[in-house]
């Protein structure tokens, strides 16, 4: 299936210090491609791959699953660690709810967390309802595109597979009842006009993340894809700082 011009996936080599970068539900590899590009200046190694059924069309899509992306990162991983010293997680949306499984999953093989407006609870009405609903209709309307600045578009989907949608809560149950394993630091930036996930997901951070690890920033000028939105370079530069301080090798020419 082609690939739509935008949506490739993104690897850099740079030193020893990883970043595995995850995209969002429907979305593409673009809306984290700026943030990619970014943290590859800063002389990262980067990996930002594009998720099975993305970027092509929601009808591929919806033959695919939240085991199939969870995968995909799993394996971007296993490649990062064999290139670097250390590995730090990033994800938009869902992405950041599957960066928060790798560390849970993984545990000290992930060195640090940051998410980004992250879907963590099933807090949406029409998704309780996707079980059933994909035994009428094949898509709803998406979810793509949640940007305030001007001009500025995100490269998704239209429609929302419902197959797919349907295969969510599961992926969110067991990420909410591991959060407790994971003692990393966390950094979450969350956009209180949000219109796509609710603010359940950063409460329920706030709730089972007590250990002293998460830090969570307001984005007061950006709705959902804020990588994409005018607080973008507030989220890149505080992510270089996160992994500057938790990092226990030196950032490549600093």
């Amino acid at each position: 299936m082609p690939v739509m011009p935008g949506a490739e996936p993104y690897h850099h080599r740079g030193g020893q210090i990883g970043v595995l970068l995850c995209h969002g539900f429907t979305g593409s590899p673009q809306s984290l491609r700026p943030w990619g590009e970014y943290l590859a200046a800063a002389g990262l190694t980067v990996s930002l791959p594009r998720l099975p059924g993305h970027g092509t069309t929601w009808q591929e899509m919806s033959h695919t699953r939240w085991e199939d992306w969870y995968a995909e990162l799993d394996k971007a991983l296993a490649r990062l660690r064999a290139d670097c010293a250390e590995v730090f997680a990033m994800g938009l949306s869902l992405g950041g709810c599957l960066a928060l499984r790798l560390a849970e999953v993984h545990g000290q093989a992930i060195r640090g967390v940051v998410v980004v407006n992250p879907s963590v609870a099933n807090d949406v009405p029409l998704l309780r309802l996707a079980p059933l609903l994909r035994l009428v209709v094949s898509s709803v309307p998406g979810v793509a595109g949640d940007i305030k600045k001007e001009g500025v578009s995100e490269l998704g989907y239209s429609r929302t597979p419902v197959k797919a949608a349907a295969t969510l809560p599961r992926l969110w149950a067991l990420t909410q009842a591991d959060l407790g394993k994971i003692t990393q630091p966390v950094l979450v930036f969350h956009s209180p006009q949000d219109h796509v996930v609710k603010p359940t997901s950063v409460r329920i951070l706030r709730e089972r993340l007590t250990r002293g690890n998460l830090d969570v920033v307001e984005l007061r000028d950006s709705y959902h894809v804020a990588t994409l939105d005018n607080d973008a370079e507030q989220i890149f530069a505080r992510s270089l700082e996160f992994i500057d301080t938790n990092a226990s090798v030196p950032l490549q020419g600093s």
